[in-house]
């Protein structure tokens, strides 16, 4: 077990299987290799991507397909390799969410730079997903009802 200090959740013991690996780091953030995920609630479609050494970085997550049922991409052979994936039911999706000036029902996900985890190995790499039709910012909530 590893004592962690986070801004949002204070100290918090992770064990050594729980650490998720980023080889290269997350874009924008390249030092930052080791992170654990941290439920937002047992109800709850979003989860937090806690950095292990800095207490207040932590990305707010979610498994793209409950919002997007569609939502589909090709894992390069390259990622795989890097991953070190060679079963399809080891590979686990998040996209990063952006709160908009703290409103929830004005939350995006980043669908065009999905997070790709092996849960065999706690392995993961963000994909930049060329020649897509995603981008960055694909709202969560329609803003109005005839759009849901």
């Amino acid at each position: 077990m590893r004592k962690v200090n986070t801004l949002r959740f204070g100290e918090v013991e992770i064990a050594e299987d729980k650490v998720v690996h980023f080889a290269d780091g997350i874009p924008a953030f390249e030092d930052e290799h080791e992170f654990v995920i941290v439920p937002y609630d047992e109800e709850s479609p979003y989860v937090f991507l806690q950095s292990l050494t800095t207490p207040d970085l932590a990305f707010l997550m979610t498994v793209p397909f409950v919002f997007f049922p569609d939502y589909e991409f090709e894992l390069d052979d390259d990622n795989q390799e890097k991953l070190d994936l060679h079963n399809q039911e080891d590979m686990l999706i998040y996209t990063l969410i952006t709160v908009n000036g703290g409103k929830v029902q004005e939350m995006t996900a980043n669908l065009m730079a999905p997070i790709v985890m092996n849960t065999a190995n706690m392995q993961a790499r963000q994909l930049v997903l060329e020649r897509s039709n995603y981008t960055t910012k694909h709202r969560l909530f329609p803003e109005n009802k005839e759009e849901q």
